[in-house]
């Protein structure tokens, strides 16, 4: 990955754009109000954080584009200046509902193209309103959608001006290879937005994708985000770590900007969240400190592929990412 000096905190993508390596998560659990969300994107965007991570999903792009919007408005940014980020649900995974589900969200946004539009999971499920459509006995309705061709609308997208780079997330090798590997090709993914932390580090699939010319994106680098629906309650939890503590003291720093300032040296662009303003200026504090690659090497080897989101809903799903070691 080519990095231009005067972006040295952005990385170049395969289709010659750059993203910021920071980027600022906008997802929040239903206890989070929406004008909340939106308070600390414009907090973000104040400390620097250029590059802002949504989703349809997310249920808050109206709050967050406001948010966006309200920034330019007061001359903090140019439209230029923001990398945004939104994702195909799995809900319009066909293909014919793709561009409907981009523009939708624009619409929200009230912008006129996304910087990058991702698969947001590979499973597809029963297109509808419903954002986890489900049967009489409870169960999430999935369907198998062919990815290739839901990246061809992808690749329209792109062409039609909606998006400038496009990508996807919680994608194992071989589905990204299945992408790769399409017949007639027009663009690589730029990206494949995935879990990330000390307990699950990735690196057979950060080797992979940088071998491929693909950023690897990390997300819950914090391990952080406990929302029951997603996530076990008896999960580990990161911020108790003695060893990243440890390290965190040795460089008079909080254990939150070294997880993130450890995935930023090995290569990888990072989200975080916070609606904490305090935390939004330590988060964005990672380029003024190093770790050494003994840190490194000791955080590498707190590894145990842990992963907090394991989408046990679609395990039988053809497309199921998580049965594959990387």
């Amino acid at each position: 990955m080519a990095m231009d000096p005067k972006r040295s905190r952005s990385v170049k993508l395969n289709d010659g754009h750059f993203m910021p390596v920071l980027g600022f998560g906008t997802s929040a659990s239903d206890d989070v109000p929406k004008n909340k969300v939106a308070e600390a994107t414009k907090v973000a965007i104040d400390v620097g954080f250029h590059h802002i991570d949504g989703a349809y999903l997310y249920q808050n792009e109206e709050e967050v584009g406001q948010a966006i919007r309200d920034k330019i408005a007061d001359g903090t940014v140019k439209r230029e200046d923001i990398f945004y980020t939104t994702k195909v649900w799995a809900t319009f995974l066909r293909p014919e509902l793709v561009r409907p589900a981009l523009e939708r969200s624009l619409k929200k946004l009230k912008l006129d193209y996304v910087d990058l539009f991702l698969i947001h999971i590979p499973i597809a499920m029963k297109p509808g309103e419903e954002l986890m459509p489900k049967d009489a006995s409870g169960k999430v309705i999935l369907e198998t959608v062919d990815l290739r061709d839901t990246w061809e609308a992808l690749e329209k997208c792109k062409d039609a001006g909606l998006t400038k780079s496009i990508g996807v997330s919680n994608f194992n090798h071989k589905l990204l290879e299945m992408i790769l590997d399409k017949p007639g090709l027009k663009y690589k993914p730029v990206c494949n937005q995935v879990e990330c932390h000390p307990y699950l580090n990735q690196s057979k699939l950060l080797e992979f994708c940088k071998s491929k010319d693909i950023v690897l994106v990390a997300y819950s680098v914090l391990g952080s985000q406990r929302d029951p629906n997603w996530v076990e309650k008896d999960s580990p939890v990161l911020f108790e770590d003695p060893i990243l503590n440890a390290i965190a003291k040795k460089h008079n720093r909080s254990l939150g900007q070294v997880a993130l300032r450890y995935q930023v040296q090995r290569g990888l662009v990072v989200l975080v969240k916070s609606f904490n303003e305090k935390r939004i200026k330590e988060n964005f504090q990672v380029f003024d400190f190093e770790l050494t690659p003994e840190d490194m090497k000791v955080i590498d080897g707190l590894n145990r592929n842990f992963r907090l989101f394991k989408l046990l809903f679609a395990v039988d799903h053809p497309y199921y990412p998580f049965s594959e070691e990387y």
